[in-house]
């Protein structure tokens, strides 16, 4: 899982292969509880798919742009292009299902 700033987020989000963001903040308890979570799924992911976490806190403007208003919001992008977003934590097999279906 990598992390990204305002400064590399649109070079994050054009990959070819699919890109899945975690806007999250520290502080935000539902987004420490899937961190673990996303961490094992992008070790079993390979190369098919990144998991990029973006801290709100720190890069209001990117999560603005985007409309995050609730954390953890989480949204796929390919070629930079948002495919789907999820907002809340949800379970493992609910997350591997949703990103499955995406690549």
């Amino acid at each position: 899982m990598q992390e990204a700033n305002a400064q590399d987020f649109d070079i994050a989000i054009n990959q070819v292969k699919l890109v899945l963001v975690d806007f999250y903040a520290d502080w935000c308890g539902p987004c420490q509880v899937i961190t673990p979570i996303l961490e094992e799924i992008s070790s079993e992911l390979g190369d098919k798919a990144v998991i990029i976490k973006l801290d709100v806190d720190k890069n209001f403007n990117v999560a603005e742009r985007y409309g995050v208003l609730s954390i953890p919001t989480l949204v796929i992008f390919k070629e930079g292009k948002e495919l789907d977003r999820k907002v809340g934590a949800l379970s493992k097999e609910a997350l591997v299902s949703w990103i499955k279906a995406s690549i």
